[in-house]
């Protein structure tokens, strides 16, 4: 929630009676509150709704309460007694509310009927579902290709939303699906594919029980994914070492109190969440894992056969030697200043690992949105290869994915990039030309719409102008675009940086009765562990005028192409047709409507889990690749002024993605303000600044368009020298759409370099209550 601005080191546990407080004031300022607490209480479980918040999985036996504070946040704020119709649009131009902050926009609640926008008024007026179909399809059949189109993906929608849309994008003729894995976990997927054949982690909830250690790099589960928390703590507690790298103190990394354990409430207690706490640089984590591995070379060419799996190596692996030689090459002094961490730092957590017989690696943003984010993870790969943690119960490689259907997505055929075998089996199902070159990813979408080679954008929910790199550049591609079409369940900036023609549609979200004439509807999704569970909405829809995302969607492909390659409009009637059409084209789905409705969901399964490799060469993979010569890119060493620091940009605690629910981040201490940067107080010293002060970020990158955000107030924080961090979608102008992963395209937002200003009230310290 606001408050006056305040500054304060928190000094509680993680989760606990914080979480609590949070909780209860978020359920009150929903306006419906009972209606609230009902449906929390069928959050996550069976015959409830799956959480739209994270893509963290469920223990079977976590008890009644199964959401953490930021899943409660998530249904609060989807679950408002507030609309945004007519009336709203006819008290505010566009214009005017592109002056509203973020937070502003979507804390008016639900959008209750469809718009479209009007340019003489500035405003948004009613229309009618079919004359919003009809203009869709219109607009989309005049295209000279449908590659100028572009189809994007928040990882909110369902399996079935997600099957349908792809379904129609791909009769229609085009595979331009800019998705949010764009953004986040596309180096996971492209490294994995890579290494072991799958694109997708090989562990399951169980296997945290099972582990004797558990490695977490670059990733923050006290505000991302909070139910991890619960896991690590009781690895700890049976002994098991749970070794963290991550360049700040977390919170949810260090303590956590449990919010159902009475006892320790009433006791105020708290247990840790990890055993060890490396601090690499920014983009040092390779460096690192470098390290380990050439401790681990080290050990075992002094005592053959103690370290390294030899049997698994032999039978599973190709590329062993190579690997080893660049090892081998790796001098110990770039190691160190890459990483950030010394040598004996780097021995102790290589010892940690040797110790331990099965061993989980986990990562999330951290790690992912760098420039060799790649080769970073193909080298955690390798090192959990030399002791064949791959394939083996207790150990296994877990990314640990954002949005709660974001993999499913993938699994359903949102790609720019899809597999033969996925396209072969849609046209031989369907029984028609399936569109085979690949399409654009969300970088390449953006750069596409700002030469005017695409022309029209249809978001299936999320916020790309805000969720996406360079927010100048982004607002721009959107504002070329001929017609721009959002399914969205509440406000946001993307409905204002709109295209000539534009249309907002309101959808169902997962709290919301589905229901059909057939009864009422679930749809399905899959967590980050490959577990696909069954989700019904519990609250009435606020209106009437709502449409759920397939129906929106089968709206459109029907509209569009007419009923064919099927019948759009009789599979929306009962979503088990949909799932009869998944299960008949992707693998793992047969008898896809019995198995969903399985307590706990079900499992897909996962090939390298049981040790089969999809590989071109049948065998997991190690990649031999060189530590970066600079971290920096040449973009920035071209500039004449070096950075003063590197930046990553991160969520705040009351903030999921680009929904800011609150202006605070308890665990930060920062209350009440979200136009903050932390650095470390030398360095604020050595740049001649003082806490508190007004500063603007100006962002380095060699292509003549100046990057920088204005007014922002200065916090003295334990960050490494060096380095600095705020939040986003406020900082998102800083990353330069050409600043991308290579070989993933995703945006290196954990890694920017930049200089601070002096802002025009830089006289001026903050009036900040210091507590």
């Amino acid at each position: 929630m606001s408050h006056q601005p305040r500054y304060q080191p928190y000094t509680g546990a993680a989760a606990g009676w914080g979480a609590l407080r949070s909780v209860t004031q978020h359920w009150l300022a929903s306006k419906q509150p009972f209606k609230n607490l009902r449906a929390l209480l069928k959050t996550n479980q069976n015959g409830g709704f799956d959480c739209p918040g994270c893509a963290w999985g469920e223990s079977p036996d976590s008890g009644v309460v199964k959401f953490c504070e930021n899943g409660a946040k998530a249904v609060n704020w989807e679950a408002t007694k507030r609309g945004v119709g007519a009336a709203f649009f006819a008290r505010h131009s566009v214009t005017q509310l592109r002056e509203q902050s973020d937070y502003w926009l979507e804390q008016q609640g639900r959008l209750t009927e469809p718009m479209t926008y009007d340019a003489a008024t500035d405003r948004y007026l009613p229309i009618s579902w079919d004359a919003a179909f009809a203009l869709i399809g219109e607009v989309l059949r005049s295209l000279d290709s449908p590659d100028q189109a572009e189809f994007y993906t928040s990882g909110r929608a369902s399996n079935e939303a997600a099957f349908l849309y792809q379904l129609f994008v791909r009769s229609y003729g085009t595979n331009n699906f800019p998705d949010c894995s764009n953004l986040c976990h596309e180096a996971s997927g492209v490294a994995l594919g890579k290494s072991i054949g799958v694109g997708k982690g090989t562990v399951t909830f169980a296997d945290f029980a099972q582990a004797d250690a558990i490695f977490v790099f670059g990733q923050n589960p006290g505000t991302n994914h909070p139910r991890m928390l619960e896991p690590l703590r009781e690895a700890v507690e049976r002994g098991a070492r749970v070794v963290c790298f991550n360049p700040l103190k977390e919170r949810g990394l260090e303590r956590f109190q449990h919010p159902q354990h009475a006892l320790e409430m009433l006791a105020n207690g708290d247990h840790p969440t990890s055993s060890a706490y490396f601090r690499p640089n920014l983009g040092g984590d390779m460096a690192a894992v470098r390290g380990m591995a050439k401790c681990l070379l080290a050990w075992e060419r002094a005592q053959p056969g103690s370290v390294f799996d030899h049997a698994f190596i032999a039978q599973h692996t190709q590329g062993l030697a190579d690997w080893l030689q660049v090892v081998e090459h790796t001098e110990w002094a770039a190691i160190e200043q890459q990483s950030g961490l010394s040598r004996g730092e780097i021995e102790h957590a290589a010892q940690l690992y040797a110790q331990a017989e099965r061993v989980i690696a986990c990562w999330a943003m951290g790690i992912t949105q760098h420039r060799h984010s790649v080769a970073t993870i193909q080298e955690i790969a390798n090192l959990m290869l030399l002791r064949g943690n791959v394939g083996k119960a207790g150990a296994g490689l877990c990314p640990v994915r954002g949005h709660s259907n974001v993999q499913g997505d993938r699994t359903m055929g949102i790609n720019e990039h899809p597999p033969a075998a996925f396209l072969d089996a849609l046209e031989q199902h369907f029984q028609f030309k399936v569109p085979r070159a690949p399409g654009h990813n969300a970088v390449q979408a953006i750069n596409a719409m700002l030469a005017g080679h695409s022309k029209v954008f249809i978001g299936l929910g999320g916020n790309f102008a805000q969720a996406t790199p360079d927010s100048p550049q982004s607002h721009a591609a959107l504002q070329q675009c001929a017609l721009t079409v959002q399914i969205s369940t509440k406000l946001n900036r993307s409905h204002l940086m709109h295209g000539r023609q534009a249309l907002i549609l309101p959808c169902l979200g997962r709290t919301d009765i589905d229901l059909k004439a057939s009864g009422p509807q679930a749809v399905t999704v899959e967590d980050t562990f490959s577990m696909v569970h069954g989700s019904w909405g519990q609250l009435a829809p606020l209106s009437t005028s709502m449409r759920s995302e397939p129906a929106i969607i089968a709206g459109i492909a029907n509209a569009t192409l007419g009923p064919k390659p099927v019948a759009w409009l009789t599979l929306v009637e009962d979503y088990g047709r949909i799932r009869e059409l998944i299960a008949a084209t992707i693998p793992g789905f047969t008898d896809f409507n019995r198995k969903m409705a399985q307590p706990g969901g079900f499992y897909l399964g996962n090939a390298a889990a049981t040790r089969r490799w999809n590989t071109p060469s049948g065998a997991a993979q190690f990649a031999a690749h060189a530590l970066p010569e600079a971290l920096l890119a040449e973009q920035v060493l071209s500039q004449e002024e070096q950075p003063h620091l590197i930046l990553q940009t991160l969520r705040a605690h009351d903030q999921y993605n680009t929904s800011i629910y609150g202006l605070d981040d308890r665990y930060r201490g920062v209350h009440g303000m979200r136009k903050v940067v932390f650095v470390n107080p030398h360095d604020i010293s050595r740049l001649g600044f003082i806490p508190g002060q007004q500063v603007d970020l100006l962002s380095l990158w060699d292509d003549n368009i100046e990057r920088k955000v204005c007014g922002f107030t200065l916090l003295a924080y334990d960050t490494p020298a060096g380095q600095a961090a705020a939040y986003y979608p406020e900082t998102n102008p800083l990353v330069p759409l050409g600043s991308v992963g290579e070989g993933s395209y995703t945006p290196t937002s954990k890694f920017i370099a930049i200089r601070l200003l002096a802002s025009a009230a830089s006289n001026k310290v903050a009036a900040l209550n210091l507590g």
